[in-house]
């Protein structure tokens, strides 16, 4: 019976059955893409970028989401505005209401407008942000919690006005490696729902302090744990619909701790517009009315 006992456990989350959730996303066709500026350590702007390339990329990172059965819905890009593709940026969405961006650099602030009015013309409520922060980048909803960063883009107070707005649980983690200056880029959301509701992760434990580590362990020792080559690519940079997980084609070994875990990864390659730091998450801003 112990070995019974052992075997079973050993199988852990492998062992679960998978469902797909519907999605609805908002994407933004890379259309005026370029780096132009430096505002991260992928940005190099005196390296050429191909934005018909960018702009096919993407193309196929939409077709997979209409392969899987999202509802995709667009904003139109603004000349000008080179960064506007990483829709994730652009606010926070949840029981119909909308928290707008402010953006930590001039280059980007006037995407946060252009998101917010977009919101308002979609039934969303708008709340505009007395603080920085920068939307889905730093703040993810896992099961009924939202997992919020800051170290880098994002105000702490903005997490405040997040319990405010939402009234739900706000766990700050603290981003430490300039190469993962987003929390989207650090952790992703496997699944909204498991574990007595908790939801899973996985993440890059040197993205964050000691303190924001050890929280991250105790609220979700099931974690899918990813090395540095992976994170290299921005593979955590990925979007889940609880089954099927689109992640960064040459994030193979993350790739292979997905199958294993019952999971179904679909990889996609976006390495012109990891040129300006972002990768599938940033391309998409989930939508939840």
């Amino acid at each position: 019976m112990r070995q019974v006992a052992a075997a079973l456990a050993s199988e852990g989350p492998a062992a679960v059955e998978r469902v797909a959730v519907h999605k609805t996303v908002l994407m933004c066709r890379p259309d005026h893409f370029t780096v132009s500026y430096r505002i991260n350590p992928w940005m190099h702007p005196e390296k050429p970028t191909d934005t018909a390339l960018a702009v096919r990329q993407w193309e196929e990172l939409y077709r997979i989401y209409e392969g899987l059965g999202f509802d995709v819905e667009l904003i139109d890009p603004l000349p000008g505005l080179p960064d506007m593709v990483y829709a994730a940026n652009g606010g926070f969405t949840l029981d119909g209401i909308a928290y707008g961006a402010r953006f930590q650099y001039d280059e980007r602030g006037p995407e946060g407008p252009a998101y917010m009015d977009w919101f308002r013309s979609h039934g969303f409520e708008v709340v505009e942000p007395v603080s920085i922060n920068e939307g889905e980048g730093d703040f993810l909803l896992v099961g009924e919690r939202i997992l919020a960063g800051t170290g880098f883009r994002s105000d702490a107070g903005s997490h405040d006005e997040l319990r405010r707005i939402y009234g739900r649980e706000v766990v700050t983690l603290t981003l430490i490696d300039p190469a993962f200056y987003h929390l989207d880029t650090a952790i992703a959301v496997l699944d909204t729902v498991s574990h007595a509701g908790a939801g899973n992760i996985a993440y890059l434990p040197k993205a964050f302090d000691e303190a924001s580590q050890q929280i991250i362990r105790d609220l979700y020792p099931d974690a899918v744990t990813v090395n540095d080559d992976d994170a290299a690519v921005l593979g955590l940079n990925s979007f889940s619909d609880g089954k099927n997980v689109v992640i960064a084609s040459r994030a193979v070994g993350f790739e292979e701790s997905l199958r294993e875990r019952g999971y179904t990864p679909i990889g996609v390659d976006l390495s012109e517009l990891l040129l300006g730091g972002g990768g599938v998450k940033c391309c998409t801003l989930e939508l939840r009315r």
